[in-house]
């Protein structure tokens, strides 16, 4: 595959940063973005373009940072919505204000810098989008109710907007499990998932000769639980299925 131009949100730490490093040391080029640039001015060092981008602005300041984001190399390939926010707690314990902030970033924010790249993309009739979501977006764990309640909304916008996406373009959404940010309490590493993302886009390495699935849980704790809950909601249709189905007139 030809050198790609890759835009990642939310690249000042965890996946946003390993996205960087694994992207460039294959050979394409990236333009790496977070709310604050001061953050990942040293990614420069390393080869990446750096722009500041905070999903939680206004449309038009969107519109216009991509456009900068474009004019750098002159078009975009591949756009990863990375960006997350998390605010764990009961639903008394957590502020209005910080459901408000994870649906900002978590939904409305994908949603605002996804519609500021796809005219380019569709200009071009080429582009892939990636959404990087949650086993939070399928399973609802305790005390994880805000975060889970915005990954849930963006899954149900992603299922809308595959039937509006055109051959030329691809969207994947990935689903991740439990990832360590570094002290290695929980079971996921963080270089491999992103490895995975970059052979999906690329169709190289584990990838390869495949098609890009439109969603993908990633991490065996992410394909347990989802698993799991995939066949309870099959047994109970099954077990309903006499008086469900009856209720056509």
């Amino acid at each position: 595959m030809s050198q790609l131009v890759w835009l990642v949100t939310g690249c000042s730490s965890g996946f946003g940063s390993e996205f960087v490093h694994q992207i460039l040391s294959r050979g394409d080029k990236i333009i790496a973005t977070a709310r604050n640039s001061a953050r990942i001015e040293p990614l420069a060092s390393q080869g990446a373009a750096v722009l500041e981008l905070d999903v939680t602005d206004s449309q038009d300041k969107i519109d216009q940072t991509i456009d900068k984001a474009i004019a750098i190399y002159g078009h975009i390939d591949v756009l990863v919505n990375n960006a997350g926010f998390v605010a764990a707690g009961s639903w008394e314990d957590l502020s209005y204000d910080e459901f408000v902030s994870s649906f900002e970033t978590n939904v409305f924010g994908p949603i605002k810098v996804t519609r500021a790249v796809l005219p380019h993309m569709r200009a071009r009739k080429s582009g892939t989008m990636v959404f990087i979501s949650s086993l939070s977006g399928w399973v609802g764990h305790q005390f994880t109710g805000a975060y889970a309640g915005s990954k849930f909304a963006l899954e149900g916008h992603l299922r809308s907007k595959q039937s509006q996406i055109p051959d030329y373009e691809s969207a994947s959404e990935t689903h991740h499990g439990h990832l360590h940010g570094g002290d290695l309490k929980q079971p996921g590493n963080p270089e491999k998932f992103v490895t995975i993302v970059l052979d999906l886009v690329r169709q190289e390495g584990c990838a390869q000769a495949k098609s890009i699935p439109f969603r993908l849980p990633v991490g065996k704790d992410a394909v347990e639980e989802i698993g799991a809950k995939a066949r309870n909601v099959l047994e109970t249709m099954q077990e309903w299925d006499s008086i469900i189905t009856e209720t056509d007139y």
